[in-house]
């Protein structure tokens, strides 16, 4: 056989990188808070995360079938990925059609409108939870009261969230171990910062993510709390329970380091991961709402071509010119 020359496009030499194994990978990081979170709401948890997923890719295989008309992308796990992180931001007593609702707008909206998978401008599963907080604030902020192996759902017995307590001045903190481990009231992805590490632990040594955006985002806060802290302990959180209470970590190491809404340049990360930590504690101190993660995140998705514009990386191969 003769030998030919094959000549095709680049990249003619790559990693081995894939949208479907990083998609996985980060639903595997995302399994020691999953069991986190059926471990102290149950039934509850099951349920929501069955319903965000399933309505997640239902919703994408309707609008690539009937409308699109492409081939599906549902194996590549993006669809996935976006329902198990819709969950994490939601209350685990969450009635059934108003998650429906919220897995049709990450979808529907947050994602196929652009284009789908790689087009769209902000975080699908942020999308889903903004358009919820907004759309039904009581059911959204209704939280079940974290019990081991809790069997209710719908009747669950509801709490304040540490945030919550530090806003109105509700009451004593919960100790370390209790944000450690998961015995405070929030959201299913909010309940564990043990769980939440481990995760972000397997991203980094998997190369996945890089530490660049959770690390601005978290020493940011750490220090805008810090300051008031200093100057008024009596009014304001300590920077501990800013970074280990609300959805600060789910935010910053699984939602504000999605690769096609974050910059593309190191520089660019870090001043993303910053602007993010900056208007979270805005929000969280001086907004109306106790919380400001997913607000921050999808604000800073809005400045990402901004700043890949202004912190582009140089072109493959050119040489800086020599000072003579």
């Amino acid at each position: 056989m003769e030998n030919r020359m094959i000549i095709s496009p680049s990249p003619h030499i790559h990693s081995g990188d894939s949208i479907p194994r990083n998609m996985y990978g980060v639903l595997t990081a995302l399994i020691p808070a999953f069991l986190a979170s059926l471990y102290f709401f149950g039934a509850g948890a099951l349920i929501v995360t069955a319903v965000s997923v399933a309505s997640c890719v239902l919703c994408e295989f309707l609008i690539q079938k009937y409308l699109f008309r492409k081939e599906m992308t549902i194996p590549d796990g993006s669809a996935i990925l976006t329902g198990v992180l819709l969950a994490m931001n939601l209350p685990s007593n969450l009635p059934v059609w108003i998650i429906v609702i919220g897995a049709f707008v990450a979808i529907g909206i947050g994602k196929m409108t652009f284009g789908g998978l790689g087009n769209n401008p902000f975080n699908p599963a942020l999308v889903g939870r903004v358009v919820l907080l907004l759309s039904f604030p009581v059911q959204m902020t209704s939280w079940p009261v974290p019990k081991a192996w809790n069997t209710a759902y719908l009747d669950a017995e509801t709490g304040a969230t540490p945030l919550e307590a530090v806003k109105h001045h509700l009451g004593d903190m919960p100790d370390v171990m209790d944000f450690l481990l998961g015995h405070i009231g929030g959201s299913m992805g909010e309940v564990s910062a043990v769980a939440l590490l481990t995760g972000f632990a397997f991203l980094l040594i998997r190369k996945i993510i890089t530490w660049h955006i959770p690390a601005s985002i978290l020493v940011t806060v750490f220090a805008f709390t810090g300051i008031l802290y200093l100057t008024a302990p009596g009014a304001y959180a300590s920077p501990a329970i800013h970074l280990l209470s609300g959805g600060l970590l789910l935010g910053a190491i699984f939602m504000a380091t999605d690769y096609v809404t974050s910059p593309m340049t190191k520089g660019g990360m870090l001043v993303y991961g910053a602007g993010i930590g900056i208007i979270t504690v805005v929000i969280r101190v001086y907004g109306a709402y106790p919380e400001g993660v997913s607000f921050a995140i999808l604000i800073m998705n809005a400045f990402t071509p901004l700043i890949n514009i202004y912190m582009k990386p140089g072109r493959f191969g050119k040489t800086k010119k020599m000072k003579s």
